[in-house]
């Protein structure tokens, strides 16, 4: 079987000792350049390649959803392993399954809607994930316009919230790489390092080569060819980095003999793990043989390293509710990686995605055999895997200490804790009648805050009383039937003093529906402030601000 992103052959050899090692400590490595968009960062991979029959794609179909992309996604024509978690998406569309366990109707969203990137790099703000690898495959064929199209989309995406991003060419497959991959970046992606998003490291413009050395019929090049494309790149003033076979440094197993000076030509090494790791015990075995002496190589060689973390295949039943994924964490930090690099973002086809991803049954289609992020029986919230990813970052950066026990719950959950904003005073930019702000924190569901009609924006604010760590708010309409779904856009300000505020979440479309309580969680990022303020700017079920709670967690 040939090697590609979606499959990696591990050695037998390798399998078999997995587990059967003591682990030792790895003192930390120095890097080899300072903390820049990479080094010292948290990098996601994202493939932004979904698109929907009737979005507009020039690519006109269901891409990557299903099996037969001219057809509507079944289950007798599917390719994804796990479905994503819809309700923050404004535009969907809806496809051949089931309904939900919830009876609401099987939906997908298509990357090419601005509104979903521009979520999925919220979500990235709120969670940590410093930059954006924008995954480009060969873009010399029908796909081509759809994917220039997604890097304008990312840029903008990245550029509204604050994250960075860069360009990853994959080679797999593209017979005239050498040639049309130059071309490419000087006609098209080269422009996108005007942005001041673009992912900058030592002052230049980051760019990735993944599939240079992997010793199959998809990547057949010789040494001097892949040599002469990473020079190219250094010569436009880029810092390059490898996506490379685990095996890079032995140049065994799935790397092609041969390519040591292609593989120490880059500024930074990112081995691929996806496939060839699945458990804890591969996890250990992968620090010890891989890990440690791929550190201690790097570092002699002047080269960054960027080792990959995978929260593991749902349908593989990999993530133990989060323990693979940390143990990768413990084990890249505690070797001294200079970043590290998620596999990946929104990969619903290999599984391994850390987007946001059904809960349970409720929220996947009837019947289908796709399984939710409980497979193994732990309840675990549709972000669980970004707010694992958030604490991973923070162990990187120094800012919580070096633990092999995963420090992130599951779930979050509002009834054993305490909300902060419960009877704090509150102030607003108008109310009707007696729907003051005050109904927003007095505990009882069925009173609300009601702003002016017909007058955005509007805002509703709440005193915590002192400086207070929230992490996330709670926000709701009443559960009434009477009130049916809405979306209402919603944007998050902090402030120590009540006169100046911060954005802490841009505004963004929250989907309120009465079959999930009317009630939506927003995480915030980390820091104290004392006020608290929800601006609305948009309501499609009524021309004014509504909310019934206002709640804020620690």
């Amino acid at each position: 079987m040939a090697i590609s992103r979606r499959t990696f052959i591990g050695s037998a050899a390798a399998a078999s000792a997995w587990g059967a090692l003591s682990l030792a400590g790895a003192p930390g490595a120095d890097a080899a350049s300072p903390p820049g968009d990479v080094v010292g960062k948290i990098t996601v991979g994202y493939q932004g390649w979904f698109a929907c029959a009737g979005d507009g794609a020039p690519i006109d179909g269901w891409w990557h959803w299903s099996q037969n992309w001219g057809q509507t996604p079944s289950p007798g024509n599917n390719v994804i392993k796990a479905w994503p978690d819809m309700r923050e998406y404004t535009r969907t569309y809806q496809t051949a399954y089931a309904n939900f366990g919830n009876g609401r109707p099987a939906t997908l969203f298509s990357s090419y809607d601005q509104q979903t990137v521009d979520t999925h790099f919220l979500w990235m703000q709120q969670n940590g994930c410093d930059t954006a690898a924008l995954q480009r495959f060969n873009p010399n064929s029908s796909e081509g316009p759809t994917r220039d199209a997604m890097a304008a989309k990312v840029r903008g995406a990245a550029e509204a919230h604050g994250r960075k991003f860069y360009i990853m060419y994959d080679a797999t497959g593209w017979a005239n790489m050498q040639s049309e991959m130059k071309a490419d970046w000087t006609a098209k992606m080269a422009a996108h390092t005007a942005s001041s998003a673009y992912a900058r490291q030592n002052g230049k413009p980051v760019v990735c080569i993944w599939g240079f050395g992997y010793d199959d019929g998809n990547h057949p090049w010789d040494a001097n060819t892949c040599l002469d494309v990473v020079n190219w790149f250094k010569g436009q003033g880029c810092y390059v980095i490898g996506g490379v076979p685990r095996e890079w440094r032995t140049s065994d197993g799935g790397s092609r003999p041969g390519f040591g000076n292609v593989y120490r030509a880059f500024n930074m090494i990112s081995p691929w793990m996806v496939g060839a790791v699945g458990d804890i015990a591969g996890a250990d075995w992968m620090y010890q043989n891989l890990t440690v002496p791929d550190q201690a190589d790097c570092t002699a060689h002047g080269i960054d390293y960027q080792p990959c973390v995978l929260p593991g295949d749902v349908s593989g039943r990999q993530r133990a509710h989060g323990d693979f994924m940390w143990r990768q964490f413990y084990n890249m930090v505690r070797a001294g990686a200079q970043g590290i690099y998620i596999s990946m973002f929104d990969e619903y086809g290999e599984g391994n995605q850390i987007a946001k991803t059904a809960e349970n049954a409720s929220m996947t289609p009837a019947g289908s055999g796709l399984l939710a992020l409980d497979e193994d029986g732990t309840a675990c919230s549709s972000d669980y895997y970004l707010r694992l990813t958030a604490d991973g970052g923070r162990m990187l950066k120094g800012q919580l200490p070096l633990t092999a026990t995963r420090p992130t719950s599951p779930t979050l959950t509002t009834g054993g804790s305490t909300d902060l904003a419960r009877g704090r005073a509150t102030t607003e930019s108008s109310h009707v009648q007696n729907y003051g702000a005050g109904n927003a924190v007095d505990g009882n569901p069925d009173s609300y805050w009601e702003s002016a009609n017909n007058a955005f924006p509007q805002w509703l604010q709440v005193d915590l009383g002192a400086a207070t760590a929230v992490t996330r708010i709670v926000v709701a309409v009443p559960p009434s039937s009477a009130w049916g779904a809405r979306t209402q856009t919603l944007a998050v300000s902090g402030s120590t003093d009540g006169t100046a505020f911060a954005t802490l979440v841009p505004a963004t479309g929250y989907a309120f529906d009465p079959a999930r309580g009317n009630s939506v969680t927003i995480t915030v990022p980390a820091g104290s402030r004392r006020f608290l303020r929800l601006t609305c700017t948009g309501n499609t079920g009524w021309p004014a601000g509504q909310l019934a709670r206002f709640e804020a967690y620690s």
